[in-house]
C-alpha cells in the first residue's frame, strides 16, 4: 500500500485553475483513496477485534499499528474532502 504522505504531496498545490483533465484525475484519485481507506479500515477493525490487553508479545506492536492506521484513515478522509472541494465541487 502506498503511504498517505504520497497522496498528501499530490494534493498540496491548490493555486492552479481546475480543468477537465484535473477533475478526471481528482475523481480517479478519490476512488483510489476510498479503496485504500476501506483496506485500512478493514485492517483496523481486525486489529481491534484482537485481545490487545493480554500479555501477548504482539500486543504492543498491534496497538502501535492501530494508532498509525487511525492517523492514516483520518488523513485519507481529509484528503478526500479536500479533493472533492477543490476539484469536484463537492461538500
Amino acid at each position: 500500500m502506498a503511504s498517505i504522505a504520497t497522496y498528501t504531496d499530490a494534493v498540496r498545490r491548490e493555486d492552479d485553475p481546475v480543468g477537465a483533465g484535473q477533475a478526471a484525475q481528482a475523481m480517479e484519485f478519490v476512488r483510489a483513496l476510498r479503496v485504500h481507506l476501506h483496506e485500512m479500515s478493514s485492517k483496523l477493525a481486525w486489529i481491534e477485534r484482537q485481545d490487545l490487553t493480554s500479555r501477548n508479545a504482539r500486543a504492543p506492536a498491534m496497538r502501535s499499528e492501530a494508532a498509525a492506521l487511525r492517523r492514516d484513515i483520518n488523513e485519507a478522509q481529509i484528503l478526500i474532502d479536500r479533493l472533492q472541494r477543490r476539484f469536484l465541487k463537492g461538500p
